[in-house]
This record gives C-alpha cells, sequence and structure tokens, in this order.
C-alpha cells in the first residue's frame, strides 16, 4: 500500500530525520514512535502512515501485518522570497518542500 506527502512545509533534510526514525520498523511501534517524537515533521509523518493503513484495509490486508518496507523524502517546490538586506537591497532566499512517499509491506 502507497501513500504520499506532498509539498510539506519543512526542508527535506529534516524530514529525513524523523523517517530514518520509523523505516524498517512495524505500524504500530512507527506510530507509537513518532507520537512522542518531538519534530515538526512528525506528525505529518504519523498522519501519512495512517492513510497508508487506511488504504490497506480498504484493499482487504491484514494491517497486524504491515511494517514500512519503503519511505522516501525527496524536495519539492521551492518558494522564491526576498529578505531585506543593508543600503535598502533586496537578497534571495529559498523555502524549501519535502515530498515523502511511503510504501507499506507485508510480513
Amino acid at each position: 500500500m502507497k501513500a504520499f506527502l506532498k509539498n510539506h512545509r519543512q526542508t527535506p533534510r529534516k524530514t529525513r530525520l524523523v523517517a530514518d526514525l520509523v523505516r524498517g520498523k512495524t505500524v504500530e511501534s512507527a506510530i507509537a514512535m513518532l507520537s512522542f517524537t518531538d519534530k515538526k515533521s512528525a506528525v505529518a509523518i504519523k498522519a501519512l502512515i495512517e492513510s497508508a493503513v487506511a488504504n490497506a484495509k480498504q484493499a482487504g490486508v491484514d494491517v497486524a501485518r504491515l511494517f514500512i518496507k519503503e519511505i522516501r523524502v525527496d524536495e519539492g517546490l521551492k518558494m522564491k522570497r526576498w529578505r531585506p538586506r543593508e543600503r535598502g537591497r533586496a537578497a534571495p532566499f529559498r523555502r524549501r518542500t519535502s515530498k515523502v512517499s511511503l510504501v507499506l509491506g507485508e510480513k
């Protein structure tokens, strides 16, 4: 079963820290671990896992046997913004976003 999270408003580097915590874990232990993780992206990845579990239930798969087979965090869209600098100038910077793709496997 698959689920995707697009344009998550956090950089991929910070989101990968949370994704590495749950890679290879069972669904129950991953959700329990993310409930107590103090990171912004933990809430979004927990919701993504629950969405993939709901997709598996629709397909008629036994939820107790599911584990996180693959979780991948890629770079999403970059929003171009401007920051004020000295002498009335402006400097560009990019707000980075993440794309997270999740695949659940069955034991």
